[in-house]
């Protein structure tokens, strides 16, 4: 096949006893384990045995996957773009290997296709019955887990998935490429100005540079410009349920605090929406690893512990729609119906708000035009990919520059750390800046604030001026990263509820004091701890006024604002005198119990 990527130095030696493959993909970091004999004799007593033979497609790629494979003999090829021109082997599984990555669990459709390459047999499960297998067996479900994030992970690394066809330079070709990084889904950008395929594949679509960005998927699907909805729509995210949806609890905004508290509301029987308007994970998801977070003590991506942290909120039944942005919120016949900016609403009995914070930018001259091509608010890899060569300045303090430093020092030969103040221990945890200041490829610049970006079209350098000397530096560096402090997404909100001077919510006491008069008498009560100025509307995590921006922090709020939506449902009962809400309800997906 073309593009063939495995080679036969990187084929896995098997077992004793197994079957021989040739030019088997090695196990890369856990992503493709053989299966203990025990659990392939638990998935054989569930699953269907089916002969296959060569040429046979299992999987094909832009299609849901809703079948979990086990190769028994033979082997399997995944492969991108299968019967194109661009087609190109990424993958070989042999004996005792199962087909699948991180759609095959969270309903996305595939971005390969799983093809037989030599004849034998696979056993065929459905996922009802995969999920079944895992609630009785932890280690299964755990390796299963671990295997798709770290496939999904492989498969964003490579570039593998949907093109994005596009200049640099353009706003919607930048916001393309946020989106599908912050949902982590495996694409590639091909830039308009520098890349030789643009041009060729202008001309295979018959479409000129005017009409880009484009999104191209199998080479059968072309999107002019498309919308992050429509985006999402044909990688099979979630959307908003149809019509004017009624509920137990609405949770606005999936960051950490967002899906703590869907986990807690849904585990509890809570029928529960969470709306998101970006991505899942939030501000922590384009954290390179947090290691400060209680049960993790290796650490753990920002992007794996959201990915978790959705697939644990599906196991108990929660919906979670991506894009879905809030525009309004308003109280309605004892509920409260929250309306999205394509037009549809959501009417809930409770509602907690969850939009977390975002970086400030920057705001000195020549940054604005270098946003999305050379200044960044995170540090995934997407932008690490692109600092492989050339020295690269992180601005900011906190634990967040302190993480983005050491991960992009991981890609760029050179690393500045731009400090305003005297020191790191003001803002960064202690651990963060032992390893930050031994680190030979970092240099920590302190009593030091960018003054200018310099650069066209991308960024050449940047000026900067230390406050303590007044001398001006100027650092040849081909991209800069912000962290300096964060501000709400709370404009929808204004005049709804209470917010303090910067946006942030209100909450407790505070909002009690700037609520409506006499409403928390007609309520025969104080407000609740998490509580904003409206009963039974609640804030968690960093969007909440005087709240710690820590992940472990919003966590705690966001599952501890179900305790509150309980005491605030109790108390007012549904139409009709009784709690509509049951105690428990099946499960819709679950996967790991």
């Amino acid at each position: 096949m073309p593009g063939d990527e495995t080679q036969p130095g990187a084929a896995q030696v098997p077992d004793e006893g197994e079957e021989s493959v040739p030019f088997e993909t090695a196990d890369i970091y856990g992503a493709y384990p053989r299966l203990p004999d025990e659990q392939l004799a638990r998935l054989t007593e569930r699953g269907r045995r089916r002969a296959v033979d060569a040429g046979d497609v299992l999987i094909r790629e832009g299609e849901r996957c809703e079948t979990f494979y086990v190769v028994l003999s033979g082997s399997v090829a995944i492969v991108e773009g299968y019967g194109t021109p661009d087609e190109r082997l990424l993958r070989v599984h042999g004996p005792g290997r199962f087909i699948g990555e991180l759609g095959l669990l969270n309903g996305q459709v595939a971005f390969y296709t799983a093809t037989v390459r030599d004849p034998g047999e696979v056993l065929a499960l459905s996922m009802d019955q995969l999920r079944d297998l895992v609630t009785r067996d932890s280690a299964l479900g755990d390796l299963v887990l671990r295997a798709c994030l770290g496939r999904r992970a492989l498969l964003v690394g490579q570039g593998a998935g949907f093109r994005i066809i596009g200049s640099r330079y353009s706003p919607d070709t930048r916001r393309l490429r946020e989106f599908a990084a912050r949902n982590r889904l495996p694409h590639r950008w091909i830039d308009l100005e520098t890349d030789k395929e643009a041009e060729e594949l202008l001309r295979r679509f018959g479409v000129g540079p005017e009409e880009t960005p484009l999104v191209i998927w199998r080479d059968t699907t072309l999107l002019r410009n498309p919308s992050n909805a429509e985006l999402a729509r044909l990688m099979g995210l979630p959307s908003l349920p149809p019509g004017n949806h009624h509920g137990d609890l609405l949770i606005v905004g999936s960051g950490p605090a967002g899906l703590a508290a869907a986990v807690n509301a849904a585990s509890e029987g809570l029928d529960t929406t969470v709306a998101e308007a970006m991505a899942s994970g939030g501000q922590a998801a384009t954290s390179s690893r947090i290691e400060n977070l209680l049960g993790f003590p290796s650490g753990i991506s920002g992007a794996e512990l959201a990915e978790r942290a959705v697939l644990q909120a599906d196991k108990f039944g929660a919906r979670i729609s991506v894009p879905a942005e809030a525009a309004r919120l308003e109280p309605r016949d004892g509920h409260y119906a929250v309306g999205f900016a394509d037009g549809r609403e959501i009417t809930a009995r409770a509602v907690v708000l969850a939009t977390g914070a975002r970086y400030r930018r920057l705001q000195v001259p020549g940054v604005g035009r270098l946003e999305g091509t050379s200044v960044h608010y995170s540090a995934t890899v997407y932008e690490a990919q692109q600092c492989r060569t050339d020295p690269v300045a992180v601005v900011g303090g906190g634990n967040s520059a302190g993480q983005a430093v050491l991960f992009l020092a991981g890609y760029a030969p050179q690393v500045y750390l731009l400090v305003r103040g005297p020191s790191l221990e003001a803002h960064m945890s202690r651990y963060l800046i032992d390893q930050v200041e031994r680190h030979p490829r970092v240099r920590v610049l302190l009593h030091t604030e960018v003054t200018e970006a310099l650069g066209d079209n991308v960024l050449e350098a940047v000026t900067a001026v230390d406050h303590r000397t007044g001398e001006n530096h100027r650092l040849a560096v081909r991209a800069l990263f912000v962290f300096t402090g964060a501000e709400p997404h709370t404009e929808w909100l204004s005049g709804a509820l209470a917010l303090d001077a910067r946006g942030f919510v209100l909450t407790g006491a505070e909002a009690q004091a700037c609520s409506v008069p006499g409403v928390w008498q007609s309520q025969g009560r104080d407000c609740l701890t998490l509580e904003t100025s409206l009963p039974g509307v609640f804030a968690a995590g960093d969007v909440r006024s005087g709240s710690v921006k820590r992940v472990a922090s919003a966590v705690g709020e966001g599952a501890m604002s179900i305790h509150f939506v309980h005491r605030y449902l109790g108390h007012t009962a549904a139409p009709g005198g009784t709690d509509s809400s049951p105690h428990t309800r099946p499960k819709e997906s679950a996967w790991l119990a």
